[in-house]
This record gives structure tokens, C-alpha cells and sequence, in this order.
């Protein structure tokens, strides 16, 4: 396998914790968002992904895009550990947990809408960030065991850590948000967080590095 990454692109590392959870090892082709213009705008990864995004992943003879599609093909093909519950109920709250983060804060503070923001950006990377967090701890107070969704690490988890660091990076205040602390802390004592931290990437820069 491929993964074309970003070492500090909160969807990467979604993409890496699944593959280092289930212990598949890949190369890693580097794009970085912010050298040269962007080189997820180059021609060569227009090709590899036409929404000019990371992560994408070649796999098993196809490219795929979209960090929860990714994670959803590896849960389909290489099922253990598995990262779906298999009880209904909770594989719903699983999915609703990381489509709030994928789909309801993630995409509102990342880089493209930042650039669009200017001065404010880190204003509005805090409100979004707040507003869905406040709505998440509400939910987590119901789902959660040691983790998202009972005592099992799942997708939900997965989406977790890497948001609760672009908080810290916009300093979100975190006291409001007890039960999302308690579970990030818990998750990155694990080791396939710990080997997928943005801090101990190929492409993370010196003065970044664990």
C-alpha cells in the first residue's frame, strides 16, 4: 500500500491509526499542503486524487480518498481488530460519533476554509471547534466506556484524537469537555496512536518531532 499523507492533516492520520491498528505497513508519499503552493494542487496528485485532498490510499489495485472510506474498505478486508461494533446500536453511535467529527467540525476549520478567513481564522477555528465539541461531550456522556463507545477502540476514536489536537493547536479551551479529554488521554497511551502521532512522521519537520 500507498498512503499519500501530510504529517499535521487530522484525516491522515485517521487513515494511519487503522492501518497501524491492523498492522499493515505502506509507503508513504508526502504531500505537503503548504510548500510550493500546495502540492495537493500539483498535476502528478491530480491524478492520484481529483479533489486535491490527503489522504488517499493505493491499495489492493485501487486508489481511494476520503479518510472514513478508507478506514470502512480496511474494516471490510482486513476485519481484525475490527473497528465496528457488531452490535447494531453501537456501530450506529460509532458511525454517528466520526461522521459528527468528519463531517460536522472537521471540514469547518480546515486549511481551505482558514485561507478564506484571514485574520479570523483562529476565531472561527475555535467556535466551530467548541460548538461541535459541546454537542460531542453531550453525546459521549451516553456512548462512552473507556473509550467512544464502550470499552472497545473503534472508528469513532479514531476521529477523536486527531480533532482534539487541532483543538489544542487553536488553544480550545478543553475544561468544559471533561469525558472527550478523559478518552484522548486513554487513546494515546495506545501504540498505534503513539506510531501515528504527527510528532514522529517521515515528513514532520525537525523542530515538530517527539
Amino acid at each position: 500500500p500507498i498512503l499519500y499523507g501530510y504529517f499535521r492533516s487530522s484525516c491522515s492520520w485517521r487513515v494511519r491509526i487503522a492501518l497501524a491498528l491492523k498492522g499493515i505497513s505502506y509507503d508513504l508519499v508526502p504531500v505537503n499542503l503548504l510548500n510550493d503552493g500546495g502540492q495537493q494542487f500539483s498535476p502528478e496528485f491530480k491524478e492520484v486524487n481529483p479533489m486535491r485532498q490527503v489522504p488517499a490510499l493505493k491499495i489492493d489495485g485501487i486508489t481511494l480518498s476520503q479518510s472514513l472510506a478508507i478506514i470502512h474498505y480496511l474494516e471490510d478486508t482486513r476485519p481484525n481488530p475490527r473497528l465496528l461494533p457488531q452490535d447494531p446500536k453501537k456501530r450506529a453511535q460509532v458511525r454517528m460519533i466520526a461522521d459528527h467529527i468528519a463531517s460536522g467540525i472537521q471540514p469547518l476549520q480546515n486549511l481551505r476554509v482558514l485561507k478564506e478567513m484571514g485574520e479570523k481564522k483562529k476565531e472561527w477555528a475555535q467556535n466551530c471547534i467548541s460548538s461541535g465539541f459541546q454537542a460531542l461531550e453531550q453525546i459521549l456522556q451516553h456512548t462512552a466506556g473507556r473509550y467512544c463507545v464502550g470499552d472497545e477502540v473503534s472508528m469513532a476514536d479514531l476521529c477523536l484524537v486527531p480533532q482534539v489536537a487541532n483543538a489544542e493547536r487553536f488553544e480550545v479551551d478543553m475544561g468544559p469537555y471533561p469525558t472527550i479529554s478523559r478518552i484522548n488521554k486513554a487513546l494515546l497511551e495506545l501504540e498505534a496512536f503513539k506510531v501515528s502521532h504527527p510528532s514522529r512522521q517521515p515528513d514532520t519537520p525537525a523542530e515538530l518531532r517527539a
